[in-house]
């Protein structure tokens, strides 16, 4: 066990309950989600759904264009720095950026490449098998695959009529919980949980818990930025935001993602490094995100091209009288009602177009449709009429 974790670490975990052969899975969870997967085939739903570069593909919710162009110039400049293993001063320059964006210091700010790393962090460092983890269901899956490849309690409950966060039922589920975790917007509904239902989870929580907010969607949202949490963090709450680059900056390939949250909250997750830095993100990548960010003008623009497509879509779906969920993201909800959303997905791929397959038990005849360009959704549409003709 000491190749695994220094003294500190292994201290913490077996203190806390964990036996040694799931500090086992600890040390393998957090070396990487590749070594999860294998251990874990429900993690690897997505190989089963890998994208075929000819045809439209709005499957996986990333977003329809590339990076934006003043983050690749920037990227792109960066790799004749990469013959060096430090990043110079990109780091320093992404945390001033995320800081000054989003009105919190520095030292409440971390980044990793790619969310996973930071959320399967703050599990390790929040639940043990006496302290669990509660989710929405449906709702994003990774983290509660990690909570049980790490055997934490997790406890599921459905989504309220409106398909937000039953927050009062997610306390009632589990009192005694280490991390309660709210996707705002919710992925796979694109719905939206109240700010009001969110504070109260926050400040009626035991404690020593978290609540983990995944806003991965929020810039796709109609009220955003008013509607985010940030000012929990402001605030010093019991509270972790997590961010990805991966939606409406597209950079999806790249893997760069924050965890926004109190100082002493985030050592808790470094604990967990041996002493070392955090993972590294590449250093084009650090670059590209942080010109992103500072992109005002084409966030807006990326935001209102969205809101035309998916606009487009769904008055088309209006008027054939399909089955939809409101959407505040860029991808919605389609039920077939009475066809399976795996027969669907074939249909669709025999017309050049890739939608989501199943991937939610509890809706086996619903597909997720990502929000691509307008072309991409004129293709969605022109396809949808041959799939089901009027």
């Amino acid at each position: 066990m000491a190749n695994l974790f220094s003294k500190e670490v292994g201290e913490d975990l077996l203190s806390r309950g964990f036996s040694r052969r799931q500090m086992i899975r600890i040390a393998t969870l957090l070396g990487g989600a590749s070594a999860v997967t294998a251990l874990n085939p429900e993690m690897g739903w997505a190989r089963g759904d890998s994208v075929d570069r000819k045809m439209v593909a709005i499957g996986s919710n990333t977003w329809g264009v590339g990076p934006m162009a003043a983050g690749v110039a920037a990227a792109t400049a960066n790799f004749t720095k990469c013959n060096s293993y430090s990043p110079g001063t990109a780091s320093a320059d992404l945390i001033r950026t995320v800081s000054q964006i989003e009105k919190i210091p520095e030292d409440h700010i971390t980044y990793w490449p790619g969310s996973t790393e930071g959320l399967n962090r703050i599990l390790v460092a929040f639940c043990s098998p006496t302290r669990g983890f509660v989710q929405a269901s449906p709702s994003f899956d990774n983290a509660k695959w990690s909570a049980l490849f790490m055997k934490a309690p997790v406890k599921e409950v459905p989504l309220k009529a409106d398909y937000s966060h039953d927050v009062k039922a997610m306390l009632a589920a589990d009192p005694n919980a280490g991390v309660y975790y709210i996707n705002n917007p919710n992925n796979p509904t694109a719905t939206m949980t109240s700010m009001a239902d969110i504070e109260w989870l926050v400040a009626n929580k035991p404690a020593g818990s978290v609540v983990l907010l995944d806003e991965a969607y929020i810039h796709c949202s109609d009220d955003y930025p008013n509607n985010t949490g940030i000012h929990l963090v402001q605030q010093g709450r019991d509270v972790f935001i997590t961010r990805t680059f991966s939606k409406i900056f597209a950079m999806a390939g790249a893997r760069l993602g924050l965890v926004l949250g109190r100082p002493d909250l985030l050592k808790k997750l470094v604990l967990y490094n041996n002493g070392g830095p955090n993972p590294v993100a590449s250093g084009p990548a650090i670059v590209c995100g942080t010109v992103s960010l500072m992109q005002a003008d084409e966030i807006a623009k990326r935001r209102r091209e969205m809101f035309e497509a998916r606009n487009v879509t769904f008055e088309f779906l209006r008027k054939r009288r399909a089955k939809v969920l409101p959407s505040q993201a860029n991808f919605f909800m389609l039920d077939w009602k009475d066809k399976s959303a795996r027969d669907m997905q074939l249909a669709f791929r025999a017309h050049g177009v890739q939608i989501g397959g199943p991937r939610w038990p509890v809706w086996p005849t619903v597909s997720r449709i990502s929000i691509g360009t307008k072309d991409d959704m004129h293709e969605f549409i022109e396809a949808f009429d041959k799939v089901m003709p009027a």
